[in-house]
């Protein structure tokens, strides 16, 4: 979009927005709203209360939005189960828990991912 053409479409939208103000600043139920907010505000200025103070006292069970947030606990990673590999050719067995261990990735270069995983039993 042009300059001229954004600066004429912001003129516009400015107009309109213009007019909509003015409908509402005439409006009376606008009025009785900013009056009763106007003598709200004074009210707990007068006593030194918050927002926050007027909906506890309003209605206690309520849940403010910027309630302090529970943080979960370190390590609520799920634990990963250990594997024991029994090698039907050689009889070697091993344990792990992941598949970073030597032995377990020589035996899958040299047979395999699939075959290797077909000797594995879940040990918890």
């Amino acid at each position: 979009m042009s300059l001229i053409n954004e600066y004429r479409a912001t003129e516009e939208a400015i107009k309109e927005l213009q007019e909509r103000l003015k409908n509402l600043s005439q409006d009376d139920k606008l009025k009785k709203e900013l009056e009763f907010e106007g003598k709200l505000r004074t009210l707990m200025g007068e006593y030194q209360k918050s927002l926050r103070d007027i909906i506890a006292l309003l209605d206690p069970e309520a849940k403010m939005s910027k309630a302090p947030r529970t943080t979960k606990a370190t390590g609520s990673k799920r634990a990963r189960k250990v594997k024991q590999y029994k090698n039907p050719n050689t009889g070697e067995v091993i344990e792990t828990k992941g598949g970073n261990h030597k032995t377990l990735k020589e035996w899958k270069a040299k047979w395999g991912a699939a075959v290797v995983e077909g000797w594995a039993t879940l040990l918890g």
